[in-house]
Formats: C-alpha cells, sequence, structure tokens
C-alpha cells in the first residue's frame, strides 16, 4: 500500500486574508460583496442575534467556510447568513466558492439540502454538555462554539441533578418508589425538560410523598393530563 500523504496547511504567511481576516477554507476567489446575489427564494431565515454571533465568530476564528455561488445562475446556493454577517462585520470582500449545476432543479435542491440536512442531525446532549465543560475554564469565549450564554445555562440546568438523594432502587421496586425510563427526540427532552422546570417553578415539585422534585413535578403533569 502507498504511504499516506500527510495533510499540510498553508504557512501563516501564506494564509490569505479578505478585509483583514485571515482565510482558512478553500475557495476559488476572493470576491467584493457586491458581487453576490442572494437566492430570492431562499426559505431559510437568520435571526438577528445569528447573524451577530456569526459575525463575532468569524472575527475572531477567521473565514473557515466559503460563500457558494452558481455557475448557472449567479445566485447564493450556500452562504446567505456568511453574506449577512460580512454585511454586519463592514468588510468588502469575502472568500467564494463556485459550482457547476446542470438544472435549476438541482442547485434549488443543493440549497435546500444544505439548509435541512443539518437540521437532520441527532445531537448527544450528554456529550455536547461534557465538551462545553471541557471548554468553560473562565478564559475561552464560549460565544465562539455557536451557543451562547443563555442555551449553555438552560443546558447544564436540565442536567442538574437533584440534591436530595433519591431512593435505593439497587432491589428494583417493592420500597414504595419506581424507576422509570423514557426514550425521547433531542426536541421531545427539551419540552420536557421545559414542562419540568415550568412545573417546579409553580410549586408543583415538593411533595411528602417523594422527595425528588422531577418525579414529584412529572406527576403532577400527568395527573393534570388525565384530569382534563
Amino acid at each position: 500500500m502507498p504511504a499516506k500523504k500527510k495533510l499540510k496547511a498553508p504557512k501563516k504567511s501564506e494564509i490569505p486574508k479578505a478585509s483583514g481576516i485571515v482565510v482558512h477554507c478553500a475557495h476559488r476567489y476572493i470576491a467584493d460583496i457586491t458581487e453576490l446575489k442572494p437566492n430570492p427564494l431562499n426559505p431559510n431565515s437568520h435571526p438577528e442575534a445569528q447573524i451577530a454571533l456569526l459575525a463575532k465568530v468569524i472575527r475572531q476564528q477567521g473565514w473557515r467556510y466559503p460563500i457558494t455561488v452558481s455557475a448557472r445562475s449567479g445566485l447564493i446556493v450556500s452562504g446567505h447568513g456568511r453574506l449577512e454577517a460580512a454585511k454586519v462585520l463592514n468588510v468588502d470582500q469575502v472568500p467564494l466558492d463556485v459550482q457547476h449545476f446542470a438544472s435549476e432543479e438541482q442547485e434549488t435542491a443543493c440549497l435546500l439540502a444544505d439548509n435541512r440536512l443539518a437540521e437532520l442531525a441527532e445531537m448527544d446532549r450528554e456529550k455536547l454538555k461534557d465538551m462545553l465543560e471541557g471548554l468553560d475554564l473562565g478564559e475561552f469565549d464560549m460565544d465562539l462554539t455557536g451557543y451562547d450564554e443563555k442555551s449553555i445555562e438552560d443546558l447544564m440546568t436540565a442536567f442538574r441533578v437533584d440534591p436530595t438523594e433519591p431512593p435505593d432502587l439497587s432491589q428494583g421496586a417493592g420500597n414504595g418508589f419506581q424507576k422509570m425510563t423514557l426514550t425521547v427526540s433531542d426536541n421531545q427532552a427539551g419540552i420536557i425538560e421545559d414542562a419540568l422546570k415550568k412545573a417546579k417553578a409553580d410549586g408543583h415539585g415538593e411533595s411528602s410523598e417523594n422527595e425528588n422534585s422531577n418525579g414529584n413535578a412529572a406527576a403532577w403533569i400527568f395527573e393534570a393530563y388525565l384530569n382534563g
């Protein structure tokens, strides 16, 4: 077998810049943003907070992804948010990739897939929490992860263990308590966590029957549903 070639990054002195911001990603051109045309049919919207966060990441990390334009139509296929971030940064140039599409249908499908495929990914929330905790050492700007302070706080709160000591269930049920396990999607987990937090905030986490606040809140929610 032929020896594997080692990947070599360019020397720092060879890394190009676009309006003073380093460009780490592969690209064909450094283009003027006035030449770029967003696709008017792009269904993906970008809230102001998202663009501000993206602009901060680009400013501090440099360009890690180019804006991709179709050679057929001249319209942006991928990178509408990055273009908006460039405007927030008040820069004149951005890294550009140009790709060929055989038809309008292929170009549209690529644009939609760029938005949709990321949504289909499933996040391991426990691993995410561990990674964020590994970075959160007081010196690193956590905004560069794409998670703002509120998002991180919500995630950590969701995994916070009740301070009360749970009953010993090593011998299974029979001591008046049972451990129940649910398998849910990330979206469902978020809904359940929000419902538990709201129920506990409204005082439904306390009960003389059980010291576990999550168990009390869950039981109250289910009982309220059964009672209509």
